[in-house]
């Protein structure tokens, strides 16, 4: 408990940092599930540097992103009635997640140092698949995430990368 309260202190002295450390954070932490419970690794081949790659872009692109959008649909949709999350959420799922998803993927592929093209390509081939696959689970989670967690608390579960990716598709 005491964790937590510090956790809320520091969230409502310092919101923006700390929603940006905790994506980062959860990213990070989503990518050693990944790496150690999904793909079994092991310790010896688990991949440091795309942990600390995943953290990064928490921190520096799905944090600050979808922070921002969070606020922005809280003020086109406010309320926080089970209709006032349905519409975030169809709104989220219909026009947000393909755009994000449309940004991510290339933003992990320049990361991984692919060219213009091969990113593109990459882009064209796991596109469908990733947003077919998003939509098996985040419709559901996102319906909660928005009718029972407070904006201020609001983390995109995207942004923890426990999300299922798609087979061939690598980070």
């Amino acid at each position: 408990m005491a964790l937590w309260r510090a956790y809320q202190r520091a969230l409502a002295a310092h919101p923006w940092k700390v929603q940006v450390l905790t994506a980062g954070s959860l990213m990070g932490l989503g990518d050693i599930i990944s790496q150690q419970l999904v793909e079994r690794r092991g310790l010896q081949e688990h991949q440091r540097g795309r942990t600390l790659t995943m953290m990064s872009l928490g921190c520096g692109f799905v944090g600050p992103v979808v922070g921002g959008w969070y606020k922005v649909l809280d003020r086109f949709i406010p309320g926080t009635t089970k209709v006032d999350a349905l519409k975030k959420m169809m709104l989220d799922q219909g026009a947000f997640a393909p755009c994000f998803l449309g940004c991510f993927l290339p933003l992990v592929g320049a990361l991984n140092g692919l060219s213009a093209k091969d990113n593109w390509a990459k882009l064209q081939r796991d596109y469908p698949d990733a947003l077919i696959t998003n939509y098996y689970l985040w419709p559901a989670v996102q319906l909660a995430n928005f009718y029972l967690v407070p904006l201020h608390y609001r983390e995109d579960p995207a942004s923890t990368t426990l999300v299922s990716i798609p087979p061939g598709l690598r980070l």
